[in-house]
């Protein structure tokens, strides 16, 4: 019989691989909308049924549904990665220990500012682009440490195009990190360089 840890570690590797074949999913589909829906039906799917969903019994027991923005299409850009000053950041965790960020370019986001681009630097590496705007914090608005917005090394990740140095960067899909939820969850979260001074009323919202 599997001891606690191991079933702990099998059922968040099942968490990863369906957030890997939803993203795989939303990618496949034609139009972004059509897309947003599959994204927000399964993701209320995860997080009210599966074993490893950061959200804590009481609240769990009331889900109706995450507060999730109806789609707004001026919210989606496919961006250049810019050039950026060289510069990194390290978040300590309570079972990886220290974790290297790496900034490896920033976006400039139409008419909102913009957001540096991050990279792991240890073992599987991956993009990670989180984003606090001027709703964080605020009753109805969205959660105060930020949300993410794309995180590869999680399978987050609305599509690129290598040979142009672009990605989409939708913030519809803006999502709360696990710690939102459970604060037995140790979250890296938005950088000076990750806040936007305007409100990004679109993606996952909070209280």
């Amino acid at each position: 019989m599997a001891t606690d840890s191991a079933r702990t570690a099998l059922d968040v590797a099942d968490w990863r691989r369906r957030v890997f074949a939803l993203y795989d999913a939303v990618r496949a589909q034609e139009d972004p909308e059509d897309a947003h829906e599959l994204w927000r039906i399964e993701r209320d799917d995860l997080i009210a049924r599966h074993p490893a969903t950061p959200m804590l019994g009481p609240e769990r027991l009331l889900f109706e549904g995450l507060p999730i923005a109806p789609y707004d299409p001026n919210w989606r850009f496919e961006l250049p990665i810019l050039p950026a000053e060289p510069g990194g950041f390290e978040f300590a965790t309570g079972t990886d220990g220290i974790v290297p960020f790496e900034r490896v370019g920033l976006v400039e986001i139409p008419d909102a500012g913009t957001l540096d681009v991050w990279r792991l630097t240890t073992y599987g590496g991956g993009i990670f682009v989180p984003v606090r705007d001027a709703l964080a914090g605020r009753p109805g608005g969205t959660y105060g440490g930020g949300r993410y917005l794309i995180d590869t090394i999680k399978g987050a990740d609305l599509g690129s195009d290598a040979g142009a140095k672009t990605m989409v960067f939708d913030f519809n899909f803006a999502y709360n990190p696990s710690c939102a939820y459970d604060p037995a969850w140790a979250c890296p979260l938005a950088q000076p360089g990750n806040v936007l001074p305007v409100a990004v009323p679109v993606g996952e919202l909070y209280g």
